[in-house]
């Protein structure tokens, strides 16, 4: 069993479902501290919205890289559908069976024994060398990365260099590196009509009637073209809900949850603004309340991205695509501190599903890519 593959099956025995990290940290604590890591944890906010988090860092010089990434996992769903115990690692047929496996406890391994045998290799490396683990990436990610972030910030410790360990890769690991997110802005929308009986609508206000010009014109809008890095902005409604259950009554609101997954050719004013302007030419009565859970990010070129490609061309042989599709991650809270990020993974075709896996082949891949980034940089 290699050592990667080892310390996997330790984090996936441990439950640590969002918030919980169930200790993830204390052992990652003890594999690193003896390296000369000096941990520190972190822990915000209270009661049932308590975070754990651990800044571990190495050395006190720059350039500082980073290895970034979650304990977390989101919940299992029906444990009976699973074909083993989620939080059992179990092997079949060369790949790793866990809650966990791609995201991403299976790249927290491979971090920790890429940068045991980088230390062991290079004793007098350049720079530092650290991690940001948080326990609440999977969930609102109030009480996280964004925090060790604000507390990093204000003692003016710089990370220059963040690899995220996020399952990026699709077919084969390392084929996709994403270098950059696109923002998220979400909004809660109630449209106000007045309730009545379906016989006499002349007495009431249908807010789905009134809502559906609107709703066809705001669906058919096209936002931006996109760029060379982003592909265009995209919106969509997640859920919609009106009435009273009963056949016999117009409802008095209808209720939207809508999302917007935006380019940096716009920006989450910009989309605010269109929406109302079309809630006002639609003579709407409404009620909106957003949510902008993260501005994009873009790591177009740089020592990083360099590193990356060449340490994937000369682990795998294989060219690596750079890509910005997908959803959020933490590093939209470090790239705005003027780090470069990427993430850089597993392939990702299974997490957050049943029977989540990971080849035991990838991950042992992974943990090198790791090791040559950290020669490329740091050695």
């Amino acid at each position: 069993m290699s050592r990667t593959l080892e310390l996997t099956r330790q984090l996936i025995s441990r439950p640590s479902v969002t918030p919980d990290d169930k200790g993830c940290q204390d052992l990652l604590i003890r594999q690193l501290e003896p390296l000369g890591f000096k941990p520190e944890k972190m822990r915000f906010g209270e009661g049932v919205d308590a975070v754990d988090n651990l800044w571990l860092r190495k050395g006190n010089k720059a350039p500082l890289f980073c290895f970034a990434g979650h304990t977390d996992v989101v919940p299992t769903g029906p444990v009976e559908n699973w074909d083993s115990d989620p939080f059992e690692a179990t092997e079949r047929n060369g790949k790793l069976y866990g809650r966990g496996t791609a995201d991403m406890k299976g790249s927290i391994a491979a971090f920790t024994v890429a940068c045991e045998r980088f230390v062991q290799d290079y004793p007098d490396h350049k720079g530092s060398i650290a991690y940001l683990i948080t326990s609440d990436e999977e969930g609102p990610a109030v009480n996280g990365t964004v925090k060790v972030v604000e507390t990093l910030e204000a003692r003016a410790e710089k990370i220059d260099w963040c690899l995220v360990g996020e399952p990026s890769s699709t077919h084969k690991v390392g084929d996709v590196i994403k270098n950059g997110r696109r923002g998220s802005l979400g909004c809660e929308l109630s449209i106000i009509g007045k309730q009545g009986h379906v016989a006499y609508p002349h007495l009431a206000r249908n807010p789905i009637h009134l809502a559906a010009p609107f709703l066809a014109e705001l669906t058919a809008t096209e936002w931006d073209q996109g760029n060379d890095f982003f592909p265009p902005t995209t919106f969509q409604i997640s859920n919609i809900n009106a009435g009273t259950g009963a056949t016999n009554v117009i409802p008095g609101e209808l209720k939207l949850v809508c999302n917007f997954r935006f380019s940096t050719e716009v920006t989450p004013q910009e989309l605010k603004n269109k929406v109302i302007e079309l809630l006002e030419k639609h003579q709407l009565d409404y009620q909106i309340n957003w949510n902008l859970s993260g501005m994009p990010f873009l790591t177009a070129a740089g020592e990083l991205v360099s590193a990356a490609v060449s340490a994937i061309k000369t682990i795998t042989g294989q060219d690596s695509e750079l890509s910005t599709s997908g959803g959020t991650s933490d590093g939209r809270f470090i790239a705005p501190t003027g780090a470069q990020v990427l993430e850089l993974g597993p392939t990702n075709a299974t997490i957050h599903q049943v029977n989540e896996c990971v080849g035991i082949d990838e991950l042992d891949t992974l943990e090198k890519i790791y090791y040559q980034i950290l020669v490329e940089l740091l050695a």
